[in-house]
């Protein structure tokens, strides 16, 4: 049979756009695999690119229908086939990465696009970890210049780190890597997350639902924030000198431009003011990065959280519509064969 499984939509608007279809199964090119996809997962951007909104993203996903029929981001599977010139992989071999077209059976695409997974992870696990992890680390190192190195601070302390949102899909990753480093980590939550996150290593754990972190009077040196529910003059009290501000959100700002002039402003502020920065990230997948996730998660030092409940093919509008309303501990991971 050349056929196969694939969630595909035609048009932007609620999850409900999205149908359940037999679609032809792809022949890898010369320089691609083909994976037979076991898993993927449900990040914020996946709602982006099936809402189409903010409308300034469709410059790119497609102005006035999607351009890929097909959305997910992140799997995991094993590889059935590989083209003429692919070399890296052969048939049966584990791999994942963040690929595009994920919500499918089958996927066939550039070799570079992926690495092998992690040995003690299942294809679930797997899955969640790319786009997650890569926004994690690439953040805290990239922006917030932290690393094995530097996390342990000097003679003062370590480096202090706030993970607003830390029980989250990013959030969880971000708690994890950071202790790697050696900081200290402090990480909001609400209440029934608390023992989540402690379990992660983080050395503070905050009940949003009790305290205020920016009135509680400590300081950090970088602030990784993924709810955006505090202005920035109140952020700006729990920023140490030097600090870095890192806002993470996709819940703020309306559908033409959505978080875009939400973090130039931010960005502007951060520049009239002196003492702190404000940076903001776009993660992008590279071979290095990956090898770094697989390494922390071979070693135990990163471990993905897997949401209770997990989605079939079938099921992902139901996922979609969860993710919305930013309760998920850890990653909603999708099932797929």
């Amino acid at each position: 049979m050349n056929n196969m499984k694939a969630l595909t939509y035609t048009r932007y608007g609620n999850p409900d756009v999205l149908q359940l279809s037999e679609v032809d199964r792809p022949t890898p090119k010369d320089n691609e695999v083909l994976v037979k996809i076991h898993a993927s997962s449900i990040n914020p951007a996946d709602w982006h690119y099936v809402t189409g909104l903010p409308y300034f993203m469709r410059l790119t996903a497609g102005l006035r229908r999607p351009k890929d029929p097909i959305p997910g981001l992140d799997l995991a599977g094993t590889v059935e086939a590989v083209g003429p010139t692919a070399t890296r992989f052969a048939p049966g071999d584990r791999v994942y990465g963040e690929v595009g077209s994920a919500w499918a059976e089958y996927a066939a695409l550039p070799e570079t696009k992926l690495e092998p997974t992690p040995s003690n992870l299942s294809f679930a696990e797997a899955a969640a970890v790319p786009v997650a992890g890569l926004t994690a680390i690439q953040g805290l190192r990239n922006h917030g210049n932290l690393t094995e190195e530097t996390g342990p601070g000097d003679g003062a302390g370590p480096k202090r780190v706030l993970i607003n949102g830390a029980s989250g899909g990013v959030g969880h990753f971000a708690v994890q890597i950071a202790k790697a480093y050696g900081a200290h980590v402090t990480g909001v939550c609400s209440t029934r997350n608390l023992d989540l996150v402690r379990s992660l290593g983080a050395d503070r754990v905050i009940d949003y639902t009790v305290d205020d972190y920016t009135e509680l009077g400590d300081r950090y040196d970088i602030v990784f924030d993924f709810a955006a529910n505090r202005p920035l003059s109140a952020i700006r009290r729990v920023l140490a000198d030097d600090a870095v501000y890192l806002p993470c959100s996709d819940r703020v700002g309306g559908k033409s431009f959505g978080p875009v002039r939400w973090m130039l402003g931010n960005m502007i502020a951060g520049k009239l003011r002196s003492g702190f920065s404000v940076k903001f990230l776009l993660a992008e997948q590279t071979h290095e990065d990956m090898s770094m996730l697989t390494e922390l998660c071979e070693s135990g030092a990163v471990r993905p959280i897997l949401d209770k409940e997990s989605y079939e093919l079938a099921t992902v509008a139901d996922g979609l519509r969860a993710q919305e309303t930013g309760r998920a501990a850890g990653k909603k991971s999708v099932v797929i064969q």
